[in-house]
């Protein structure tokens, strides 16, 4: 590849000039040269060294985003619409502001730590990191850092999380579902940490403050591994007919149940009221169409970007974001008062 200092030589221009040429510093140079030097780099088809000037600069102007996957969850991540949707804010934010982006999602923290550990970006954005998944990863890792969804950053002032009030969210819902006459209403996730453990917490308090009790096996268990989902749903089905109403906690299960719900002549809403958590596509699509809590998952993603951002540029962030939810409602939820 020829450099620069060989087309100074051919065009007899001092190297500064074609760098500023190259670099876009236009106003330092003049038009007819700016012209001539474009020419030439058209005609010989010059590409940037890049890794160059960035070692230059002391900067690899790349933006690592590792991901946890659960192993007993996710046998690809990325096919979850909320996930492809964040991937989607992060990835146009930074690519907008002159940055790359590295990706890597592993469902072993210790991997994550290996490979992390070695890059050479100028700061990470976390997502799904559970326990104490964050301090680890901070031991390796001394370079800025964002989170999303991280319920682990207790101690860990120079992270910034990025999230949302989701026991509110859930809260709100739950107190919906009660105002339609409701009050055999379900929880159905796959866990109680992090994200879930928040909404399920929600749900728990709407429950309290409306004066119904709640019992562990209000608690619905999904298994979505693929070789675990069908026996789990017989055993949600089998039982749904014990509550009126099911609070999901994410659009993709509250989908997922009803389809199932569906495929054993079970009609939402006649029979059983479902909603869910995020208002994604699926949710949107799906009909009836689905009564959801909304959450703008491209504005967490844009958000998560623009804080790490600004913590490369010498800005201090606050430990905390959190990003507001709103009820939607479609058509999955009867009234029953009427009934």
């Amino acid at each position: 590849m020829i450099t620069i200092k060989e087309i100074a030589k051919q065009l007899n221009m001092s190297t500064t000039t074609v760098s500023n040429v190259i670099h876009g510093k236009a106003g330092e140079v003049s038009p007819d040269t700016r012209k001539k030097v474009e020419e030439f780099l058209k005609k010989v088809d010059y590409v940037p060294n890049i890794s160059a000037r960035n070692l230059a600069q002391n900067q690899s102007k790349i933006i690592g985003l590792a991901l946890k996957a659960r192993a007993d969850k996710y046998e690809n991540l990325i096919m979850d619409p909320f996930v492809s949707v964040l991937i989607g804010g992060v990835e146009e934010t930074i690519r907008n502001a002159g940055y790359f982006m590295m990706l890597y999602i592993s469902s072993d923290i210790g991997e994550i730590m290996r490979h992390v550990s070695t890059w050479n970006v100028d700061g990470l954005i976390l997502f799904g990191m559970l326990d104490d998944d964050g301090i680890r990863v901070s031991e390796k890792y001394k370079k800025p850092i964002v989170c999303i969804d991280t319920y682990s950053i207790e101690g860990l002032k120079h992270f910034t999380n990025i999230g949302l009030d989701d026991e509110q969210g859930a809260y709100d819902m739950t107190s919906y579902l009660i105002s339609q006459g409701h009050k055999k209403i379900a929880f159905l996730s796959d866990n109680t940490k992090g994200v879930d453990l928040a909404r399920l917490n929600g749900y728990k308090k709407a429950l309290k403050d409306n004066r119904i009790k709640f019992k562990s096996s209000d608690f619905l268990q999904i298994r979505p591994r693929t070789e675990d989902l069908d026996e789990s749903l017989e055993e949600i089905c089998n039982r749904a007919r014990e509550f009126t109403a099911i609070m999901c906690v994410s659009d993709l299960y509250a989908v997922t149940i009803m389809a199932a719900l569906e495929d054993r002549g079970v009609n939402v809403p006649e029979d059983i009221s479902i909603v869910g958590f995020d208002d994604n596509m699926l949710g949107q699509l799906h009909r009836p169409a689905l009564t959801t809590v909304h959450q703008d998952v491209k504005t967490k993603g844009v958000t998560a970007a623009d804080t790490l951002l600004k913590q490369l540029s010498g800005k201090k962030t606050p430990n905390q974001i959190k990003l507001p939810t709103h009820l939607v409602i479609r058509d999955t939820v009867k009234d029953i008062k009427k009934s």
